[in-house]
């Protein structure tokens, strides 16, 4: 089993990590693209153009699946991929989990790019499964540029930004970016008030590694044995993780399987 994930940077890590414990058997494909991020700014048709080189670069690897680890990506470029890489490649997104958070309750914070608050993608969303729960939009401005490189500062000065943004009566939270599950522990610790019940995080990595697994038609197997492959694709380039990849537990994780041949 091959599995490709994509996106401009280590956003992918978490999606990535949760694939790893589901299968470690599997095969690997990480592809970035250091020469084009970050995806965020550019428009629609120039990241759409990006996405496609990224994902082809993985397709040529000949993948079983191919995951868009990046929220921004699949808005924007999720139609482009299916139809330039399916059937022959199934592909999966990845979209914030307001759907789950919002069966909470509430209320929720989507914590999400500047780019991505506020959209009609995601407003749609909330229309569609948060309709009668109060829904707070954070903008993290610099957050997920700050994940990217591991700037231990810049990751505060970002997570504490966002927080005072964030209502206190809170009680969940949509990490609506990959990179900030990467960084979710710290969220909690900021958002979290004195004296209320635990803060209750939703992240998209999980379900998107299990819906590659049910694309595939493939069980979960975490007793699996550890011989999965990594390649890593630098865009198009085989090379290594980028060093900040290592500053997270998602990205030390994937130094226990074979590296690939």
């Amino acid at each position: 089993m091959k599995i490709a994930l994509m996106d401009s940077g280590i956003g992918l890590l978490a999606a990535t990590a949760a694939v790893r414990r589901l299968r470690p058997d599997a095969d690997l494909v990480l592809s970035l693209d250091p020469d084009g991020m970050p995806w965020g700014p550019r428009t629609p048709q120039d990241l759409t153009a990006r996405a496609l080189a990224v994902a082809e670069a993985a397709a040529a690897h000949r993948p079983d699946v191919l995951i868009v680890g990046c929220n921004t990506a699949t808005v924007h470029a999720l139609p482009a991929l299916r139809a330039r890489l399916e059937p022959a490649v199934p592909v999966v997104g990845t979209v914030p989990a307001i759907k789950p958070a919002a069966a909470g309750g509430g209320p929720v914070a989507i914590w999400a790019t500047p780019a991505t608050t506020g959209s009609p993608y995601q407003r749609d969303l909330i229309r569609d499964f948060a309709d009668g729960v109060s829904v707070t939009e954070v903008p993290c401005w610099g957050l997920a540029e700050a994940v990217e490189h591991a700037d231990e500062s810049a990751i505060d000065a970002a997570v504490d930004a966002a927080a005072a943004l964030t209502p206190d009566e809170v009680t969940t939270v949509v990490l609506g970016c990959t990179h900030y599950e990467l960084v979710a522990e710290r969220i909690r610790a900021a958002v979290q008030q004195p004296g209320t019940p635990p803060l209750v995080l939703h992240g998209s990595a999980g379900a998107v590694a299990a819906q590659a697994l049910r694309r595939l038609g493939a069980d979960p197997a975490p007793g699996a044995p550890v011989t999965g492959t990594v390649t890593v694709l630098l865009s198009g380039r085989e090379g290594a993780l980028p060093e900040p990849a290592l500053a997270y537990a998602e990205g030390r994780l994937l130094r226990t399987v074979s590296p690939a041949s």
